[in-house]
């Protein structure tokens, strides 16, 4: 399997990290009334570092999204992720090149781990109603609007 990593330039015309496109996975868990989502924030050595977002990365040539996010999970926030359900996959598409958000269910939130990922400087989980709060990545806080998560 080729790597993925290299920028590309879109058919929007925005350069873009990932020669197969790339994935995350958003991990929401609800309790009761409550929804957590579990976000990183980005280390300052990355683009637009200090703001929040999720697990990601570049696709490898022939990997599933899921299977990319997962992985890209497990290498930046230091642990697999553990027993989940997939909810929903919503694909961003940029001309020719696409990012794909995995949104997962787990049933109780996991404890956050207190190493990362030189990508990753902090993560924690995030009640729905305090997602608006942070400084969010451009596209990811996009894709929350899309996905009916934040307004």
């Amino acid at each position: 399997m080729r790597s993925g990593d290299g920028f590309v330039t879109c058919g929007d015309g925005q350069t873009r990290w990932g020669r197969f496109g790339a994935a995350g996975v958003l991990v929401r868990c609800v309790d009761g009334d409550d929804h957590w989502f579990f976000l990183a924030r980005r280390s300052e050595l990355t683009h637009r570092g200090g703001s929040w977002a999720i697990p990601g990365g570049a696709l490898d040539d022939g990997e599933a999204p899921l299977d990319g996010a997962l992985r890209e999970f497990a290498e930046e926030i230091g642990v697999p992720l553990p027993d989940h359900v997939v909810a929903h996959v919503h694909e961003s598409d940029h001309g020719g090149w696409s990012y794909w958000t995995v949104v997962v269910d787990v049933t109780e939130r996991f404890a956050v781990p207190t190493e990362f990922h030189w990508e990753t400087a902090d993560a924690r989980w995030v009640r729905s109603d305090e997602l608006t709060k942070l400084e969010l990545f451009d596209a990811f806080a996009a894709t929350l609007t899309e996905l009916g998560f934040a307004g």
